[in-house]
């Protein structure tokens, strides 16, 4: 069970389930009347295809690469099977709850689009012969997925029409969520190096991964520096994460002039970055 787990990646799931939230407590500061039903429906369906993205990944990992540490053969069939059933169940559901909000009026044309786009980026993420897992997009997909498309969906259930407000929050958080990935990238590194694998990092390499960290940090704060001359006052709340967000920059710099690495340091920093920042904005908007 503990194995399992592991594969449905719970943190990819918390972060989903944190976005999803952010972008539906957007239209209830713009004056819509929240819908929690619809929410709820709508949390489930994301949090399914969340789900989904992350277990196909596993379903299609090479042969070559162990799922779980110190797996014998039949324990690795027996979680891939587990694991492709699920998914499809997962699919399932998450298409049967997008059918069950449009005969209730309650999927508007943008909304659909971005179900399926949601649809489109799970299955490219994870299925050949597209895989962008394995070929250094993973990291990307992961981003716009969980960063762009499900703040998207939780934001139009419930506004039902795009918002200028919408684009101010999730593009920088998307810039974010990929700087968090890229990280994760690093401390991977040597396993998948072991295994061959395709990451962000490996394509790009140290020498231009770690100047692009910095520049999707500096990128997402000057998007809400300038959010914030042009009106949108309430986002400033984001530069609460300010210091962490310096701090994760120099972590990097040092380990890449060839210093100490402090893996658990580098990596809780940044999950807090995006995490953090994604948590005060919602609580901002749900309290005014």
């Amino acid at each position: 069970m503990t194995a399992f787990l592991k594969l449905t990646r719970p943190l990819h799931l918390l972060l989903a389930a944190l976005t999803y939230t952010l972008g539906a407590s957007v239209p209830a500061y713009l004056g819509k009347p929240f819908q929690p039903l619809i929410f709820s429906f709508g949390l489930a369906g994301v949090l399914l295809a969340q789900l989904s993205m992350s277990l196909l990944g596993e379903v299609f990992r090479p042969q070559n690469e162990p799922l779980v540490e110190d797996e014998t053969p039949k324990q690795k069939e027996t979680l891939r099977n587990n694991a492709l059933y699920i998914s499809i169940a997962a699919l399932s559901s998450s298409a049967f709850i997008a059918f069950v909000l449009y005969i209730n009026k309650a999927l508007s044309l943008p909304t659909f689009y971005f179900l399926l786009l949601s649809l489109l980026l799970a299955l490219a993420y994870a299925i050949p012969p597209f895989r962008f897992l394995n070929r250094g997009f993973g990291e990307f997909t992961l981003a716009a997925h969980i960063g762009y498309v499900i703040p998207s969906i939780g934001f139009l259930l419930q506004a039902k029409e795009n918002h200028r407000l919408l684009a101010a929050i999730i593009i920088p958080l998307t810039a974010l969520a990929l700087a968090y990935f890229l990280i994760v990238n690093f401390t991977s590194f040597p396993s998948d190096q072991k295994y061959q694998r395709v990451t962000l990092l490996s394509r790009l390499t140290w020498e231009r991964a770690v100047p692009l960290h910095h520049s999707l940090i500096v990128f997402a704060y000057v998007i809400f520096a300038v959010m914030l001359l042009l009106g949108f006052t309430i986002l400033w709340t984001a530069f609460l994460t300010l210091p962490f967000a310096v701090l994760q920059i120099l972590l990097l710099r040092n380990i890449s002039t060839g210093g100490k690495p402090n893996w658990a340091l580098l990596t809780s920093t940044a999950l807090a970055v995006f995490g953090l920042t994604t948590y005060f904005l919602t609580l901002t908007f749900w309290l005014h």
